[in-house]
């Protein structure tokens, strides 16, 4: 039998052992199983529940990180949620779809020509912020995402119209972007609203969604790697992030 043919015994067995150097181990012989077709010594540990099967890939694509390590035992799934930060990923997301939708403006002005399928960068871009700064593996994280990357693409539309305004006007854009009263907001995303925006802003929703969870390898789960990478700077980046974000609320208000 293969390493992971014995690991689909071993997990499950009460006798496991985790060994940092080695990984997941007999914890009888202290050794890689080594048995053929079954193992005389195995007790079947009932809390630890069979893994999701992976060969649908449709399906495998949209596992929950914390359905995935379900199989592991509900020990190891509270060991990565103790992690996850839902205040970081909506701050984190919040920042991302604002610089998104600027960047969205920004390329706006640069060419002259609103371009929708900019919504699919600002699904990235929010998506993977929802992941750094929540690092979560639950189904709201994902919800995060597609509605902040949704957010994004609408703001990134409200400030192409700003841009084209301001330019018409010969004011400033955060200037022009204070004087629109807020009830004006919805009928300019409704007049400037495509069939094709409904194809990228889907895509935008689907990647933020997608992206916004914290990837889990078995090699983290094996070498009980809970703590995700860059996890010591998500605290100063969400400090950063709040500034950053009331001090365009200031500019605007003023």
């Amino acid at each position: 039998m293969t390493r992971d043919e014995h690991l689909e015994f071993c997990r499950k067995c009460t006798n496991r052992k985790m060994d940092l150097q080695q990984g997941l181990i007999c914890g009888i012989t202290g050794e890689f199983a080594a048995f053929e077709n079954e193992c005389p010594d195995y007790i079947r540990d009932e809390a630890v529940g069979d893994r999701p099967p992976m060969e649908d890939e449709a399906g495998a694509e949209f596992a929950l990180p914390s359905e995935v390590l379900a199989a592991h035992g509900d020990d190891i799934v509270q060991e990565f949620r103790q992690h996850q930060d839902l205040v970081f990923a909506i701050i984190g997301g919040l920042l991302a779809a604002l610089v998104a939708a600027v960047l969205w403006a920004a390329v706006t002005v640069s060419t002259g020509y609103q371009i929708g399928y900019m919504a699919i960068a600002v699904g990235l871009i929010v998506g993977f912020s929802v992941r750094y700064f929540g690092a979560g593996i639950d189904l709201v994280y994902g919800i995060i995402g597609a509605v902040m990357a949704l957010l994004g693409c609408m703001l990134g539309n409200l400030f192409s119209q700003v841009v084209f305004a301001a330019d018409a006007e010969g004011l400033g854009y955060i200037q022009t972007l204070g004087l629109i009263d807020f009830s004006v907001i919805i009928d300019i995303l409704i007049s400037t609203f495509s069939g094709m925006d409904l194809l990228f802003y889907g895509l935008a929703i689907y990647e933020g969604y997608k992206f916004a969870f914290r990837p889990i390898t078995e090699e983290a789960v094996l070498n009980q790697t809970y703590e995700p990478v860059g996890a010591r700077f998500r605290l100063p980046l969400v400090g950063v992030a709040f500034t950053v974000m009331a001090a365009f609320m200031y500019l605007v208000n003023n």
